[in-house]
């Protein structure tokens, strides 16, 4: 992955490069000039469109955009190019916001600038490209992968027993598919206990239910 920096205040035609201005109507904050804004993005697209590339996917970082997921990231990480324009003031013209592929949002707060927000989202991108990551299926077990709202399970490492708390007994027998069944129990419940909001899109299969009775029929630890 490559990054290329552009500075709004390149595309102003002032001597003090101004790149914002007052609202109309009043209010407090500046607003981002919808020219600077359409010139940044005409250099972009033509700088890749002349290198034999596609044209880029222009994303403007707003808390009023659609709120980032996994699921996005992955639509995301099949693009080409992408560019990400990091919002400053109070706004950008709305007339601007027009010019973008893409709102997006990664949560409901407010930064000082979108820099943050880029640099969120770069980082979620390059866990998809392939090598980036020792082991691949890392990526796919992740919270949110696969297309599902879950989160991910607890993980333990060695030492078996630390502070009198144990592994689970079930982590190192060696069955994997009560593994396999124990982890998917232990996401679901992870989920309706921090984020129980995320359970109204995920729809369980009645293995889930099954898996979650054998777990709280077998399991008695102590986890949390």
């Amino acid at each position: 992955m490559e990054f290329d920096i552009i500075d709004l205040r390149d595309f102003t035609t002032d001597t003090r490069r101004t790149v914002d201005d007052y609202p109309y109507g009043g209010g407090c904050g500046m607003v981002i000039k919808p020219e600077p804004v359409k010139r940044a993005l005409d250099f972009a697209a033509g700088k890749v469109l002349s290198s034999g590339g596609s044209a880029p996917f222009s994303i403007y970082l707003t808390p009023q955009g659609s709120l980032l997921k996994q699921k996005s990231v992955e639509q995301l990480s099949l693009k080409e190019h992408i560019l990400l324009f990091c919002g400053h003031y109070e706004d950008i013209d709305y007339r601007a916001r027009k010019l973008f592929d893409l709102e997006l949002s990664i949560g409901d707060y407010v930064l000082s600038g979108g820099e943050p927000a880029a640099a969120v989202i770069a980082d979620a991108l390059i866990r998809k490209i392939p090598g980036s990551l020792s082991n691949p299926e890392s990526s796919e077990e992740d919270s949110f992968s696969g297309g599902e709202t879950l989160f991910d399970c607890p993980h333990y490492t060695r030492p078996p027993e630390w502070e009198n708390k144990k592994v689970p007994e079930v982590l190192l027998n060696g069955d994997h598919k009560k593994i396999t069944a124990y982890r998917r129990a232990r996401a679901i419940i992870n989920t309706m206990k921090t984020r129980p909001d995320l359970l109204k899109t995920e729809e369980l299969s009645d293995s889930d239910f099954k898996i979650l009775k054998q777990y709280f029929l077998n399991y008695n630890e102590s986890e949390d």
